[in-house]
């Protein structure tokens, strides 16, 4: 047996307090929300959002120390096998690209209404003028790029751990778990049910599912978050 698998076997053996892991949660997210209303104009989204995540990855960290669990457990860790990390990214990548065109074909027929925003004003106002800008483009990159690994470290990583803690470590729970970050995910790109929040749910449930299928390693979601990144960053170039 793998020994990320051995070591899940393990944690489903020990008792779990589940009102310990609720107060965590209940501060982390929290603090997830409440630090987004701080915002610095001076240095830009790509700064504030940083600081966002990384006051977040401190909280994470903390409640992470007090109940013995560290990012290494939580599939920060080097990769069994090259071949199956390049083949997962792959089909990551794939699967969000057919779920996001799926959404966009059946949108107009769903039971509610989604609200339909234009995000290219709103766009340029986080990332400056970067249209032909290339020299801004690889100036940010590394922050774009950072973020997308913090963002796998908190809400694949740290959020369905805590949730699956939190409803018993069941296959239920795994499920539960995986369904609410996707929701936490996608709400806190855009706070409406927009096409915008929706789309980005979508990508944070196949993240989700990919971590909790393929030996919750976050390597293959951290670089297939940064190829969408990236790639989406190069088509406002």
């Amino acid at each position: 047996m793998p020994t990320d698998q051995k070591q899940i076997a393990n944690d489903i053996t020990k008792p779990v307090n589940h009102k310990a892991f609720l107060f965590d949660l209940i501060i982390y997210i929290a603090v997830m929300f409440l630090i987004r209303e701080l915002y610095f104009p001076s240095v830009g989204f790509i700064i504030n959002g940083l600081f966002w995540s990384l006051t977040t990855l401190v909280m994470a960290t903390w409640r992470m120390k007090v109940r013995k669990v560290t990012w290494k457990d939580l599939g920060l860790r080097k990769p069994e096998s090259f071949k199956k990390t390049v083949v997962v990214t792959i089909g990551i990548f794939v699967a969000i690209v057919v779920s996001i065109m799926a959404f966009e074909m059946i949108k107009d027929y769903l039971p509610f209404s989604v609200e339909q925003k234009n995000y290219s004003e709103n766009s340029a106002s986080k990332f400056g003028h970067l249209k032909g800008n290339w020299s801004l483009f690889f100036t940010i990159m590394p922050a774009v790029l950072l973020e997308s690994m913090l963002e796998e470290l908190l809400d694949r990583g740290f959020l369905i751990y805590w949730f699956e803690n939190l409803f018993s470590k069941t296959t239920i729970a795994t499920i539960l778990a995986v369904i609410l970050q996707a929701l936490i995910f996608g709400f806190r790109h855009s706070y409406d049910l927009s096409d915008r929040s929706i789309s980005v749910g979508l990508i944070g449930l196949v993240m989700g599912i990919a971590y909790v299928k393929f030996g919750r390693n976050l390597w293959p979601l951290i670089i297939a978050h940064a190829v969408l990144n990236t790639i989406s960053m190069v088509d406002r170039v």
